[in-house]
């Protein structure tokens, strides 16, 4: 008679740890197109932000929304035609295959992603260079 040894079950942080250590390669690279275009943008954004703060232009206090919007556009288009371009869609035969679905998981991660570094120029490193 075998004795079984029970399967130990994982806490909660275990299994996020394992999740984000073995990510599918897909959406790893989805999440980088999107966060290269979004650290570029970001820098560009602080820039023009430090610029207007420090009266090196002639500007109002509103007139960063249409560059933030701009922002989360190009990140947008950028990381979902990134993403379409670098990630392959899965199948037989091993050839290059792309479709909407590529372009749609650049798209679902570049929206976080760009919220994120905003809130990370604007409310962290922003007030840091004063």
């Amino acid at each position: 008679m075998s004795r079984e040894h029970p399967v130990r079950r994982r806490s909660w942080l275990d299994v996020r740890w394992r999740q984000f250590r073995n990510a599918p390669r897909p959406v790893v690279r989805a999440v980088t197109a999107d966060l290269a275009v979004a650290v570029v943008g970001g820098v560009l954004l602080l820039l023009d932000r430090q610029s207007l703060t420090h009266g090196t232009t002639q500007a109002g206090p509103g007139d960063l929304a249409p560059a933030v919007a701009l922002f989360v556009v190009a990140v947008v288009v950028a990381g979902s035609a990134l993403t379409w371009l670098w990630v392959p869609q899965p199948g037989p035969g091993g050839g290059r295959r792309r479709s909407a679905w590529s372009a749609m998981l650049g798209l679902f991660a570049a929206l976080p992603i760009a919220y994120l570094v905003l809130v990370l120029v604007f409310q962290v490193i922003g007030p840091l260079l004063g």
